[in-house]
């Protein structure tokens, strides 16, 4: 098994989000949390990005774009969900941000159940995803 990826600040980020649940438990809305935690993020010394977007290419082409809920410190998204449970769906949805913009970790956080729910995903590819021709 390899090293955590960005172990140090996924710590804090967890931290922060139990601060966040501890104080204002389940029952907002994803923006009440997502605000919450920038609160949290800036009080421990990091540099929170909000809704940034991020243009989707293929073949060259931008076919669209993500707003991604949080990137902290530049280094680890984060997509904030206020639902009844962490679904696959919301991993792949993490997954395809870490595919567009390269980052190697994302942390799906879900504010909306009884209790604190997180799930890391993490791009092993590191890749991301650029225009390329390829002739066969």
């Amino acid at each position: 098994m390899g090293d955590i990826v960005e172990k140090d600040l996924s710590y804090s980020i967890v931290k922060a989000a139990y601060e966040v649940f501890n104080e204002l438990g389940p029952g907002f809305a994803e923006d009440i949390y997502e605000e919450a935690m920038i609160v949290v993020l800036k009080k421990y010394g990091h540099i929170p990005e909000q809704q940034k977007r991020v243009d989707v290419y293929f073949q060259g082409v931008n076919v669209g774009f993500h707003k991604l809920d949080l990137i902290v410190d530049g280094r680890v998204i984060l997509e904030m969900k206020a639902v009844s449970d962490i679904a696959a769906v919301h991993k792949q949805q993490a997954l395809a941000y870490l595919k567009a913009t390269g980052i190697q970790l994302a942390i799906v956080i879900n504010f909306g159940a009884g209790r604190l729910q997180f799930a890391c995903v993490v791009n092993t590819k590191q890749k991301k995803i650029t225009s390329h021709q390829t002739s066969f």
